[in-house]
């Protein structure tokens, strides 16, 4: 089993309120890591300590985003959170015909070019538009060919694009590229919330089965949006997966 983080944007709400509150939180809740989006307002230091202080690892960081920040700053900060692996991705118009995949794939080997010299690793993470169809196949899969080079961060549930592909295949075609994943469920239905991760319309076994064990080191669970206390629902996300002896934690 790998080891369970949280996505904390999941508790953006919360966090905005009582940033202490939530770490302590998720820590209880027994999550062996956090994937930090913003810092609100600790140094990178001062976060991985307070984290580590309270049990858990910074698994991976969407602070600062890859693909969006001067890599300069970029390095000293994985540097700082203690990570050799920074994560961007891009937006809809980056993918949205095969002139504009090709732009991002230039960025892509351009940005690992630059953070190879530092011993940083690439990994991208999805959304719903990289799975729409160009040329009668999603424009990841044009992607992936283009830069052989990069990892993912595969976010699960948007790699089903709202039921229009398998998760787990997608999963599966970049098995040996993929150390992250991002947990998540629900109704597979545009616009509508996302659940509790064990009772939406995912097959979550499938989809952990379909990484690669040797490759795969942290499931990360994320919540975009949810019509229920999003705290409840990080709690029965982690209970599903550690039941289910599907994911581990310290609890």
């Amino acid at each position: 089993m790998k080891p369970l983080s949280i996505q904390l944007y999941s508790l953006r709400e919360e966090s905005a309120e009582d940033f202490d509150s939530v770490l302590k939180a998720v820590a209880e809740i027994g999550f062996k890591g956090v994937e930090p989006f913003n810092l609100f307002g600790r140094s990178a230091r001062a976060f991985r300590s307070q984290v580590e202080d309270l049990g858990m690892r910074i698994s991976s960081s969407h602070y600062p985003w890859a693909t969006s920040t001067d890599t300069a700053e970029l390095i000293d900060t994985l540097s700082e959170l203690g990570l050799n692996r920074a994560i961007g991705g891009f937006m809809p118009d980056d993918f949205k015909d095969m002139t504009a995949i090709e732009a991002s794939a230039n960025r892509t080997v351009k940005l690992l070019d630059e953070l190879g010299r530092a011993s940083i690793e690439l990994a991208l993470h999805n959304h719903w538009w990289e799975f729409e169809l160009i040329d009668g196949v999603p424009a990841y899969h044009h992607f992936q060919q283009l830069v052989p080079e990069v990892g993912f961060e595969i976010d699960t549930y948007w790699a089903a694009n709202f039921g229009q592909c398998d998760p787990a295949a997608e999963v599966a075609r970049v098995r040996l590229r993929t150390p992250l994943l991002h947990i998540k469920d629900g109704p597979l239905v545009r616009e509508q919330a996302q659940v509790a991760v064990g009772s939406g319309k995912m097959n979550i076994p499938d989809v952990i089965a379909a990484a690669d064990s040797d490759v795969l080191e942290w499931l990360i669970v994320e919540l975009d949006r949810c019509d229920t206390d999003m705290l409840t629902a990080v709690r029965d996300s982690y209970q599903y997966l550690t039941d289910n002896a599907l994911g581990s934690g310290n609890v």
